[in-house]
């Protein structure tokens, strides 16, 4: 699932993959604004079918909660 969130992170971001990391988020990548932010949910809710919460969209601050909402959903 890591690698996964990654690609999406890095596609929907854009920036390159090797720049990530689980403290990535809007404090360390410059792209990653508002409007990214709910473009990475799209994203990731499609990726991983699963639907996040209004809670778990805000949050959201770096890949590593994004990976453990993830888990909180079934997704290994």
């Amino acid at each position: 699932m890591s690698k996964t969130v990654y690609e999406v992170v890095s596609k929907v971001m854009n920036v390159p993959i090797t720049e990530l990391n689980d403290n990535s988020g809007p404090e360390t990548i410059e792209s990653w604004d508002s409007y990214n932010s709910l473009l990475l949910v799209d994203e990731l809710e499609a990726e991983f079918n699963v639907s996040f919460s209004l809670e778990e969209i805000i949050d959201s601050p770096n890949v590593a909660t994004i990976k453990k909402h993830l888990k909180n959903h079934g997704v290994s």
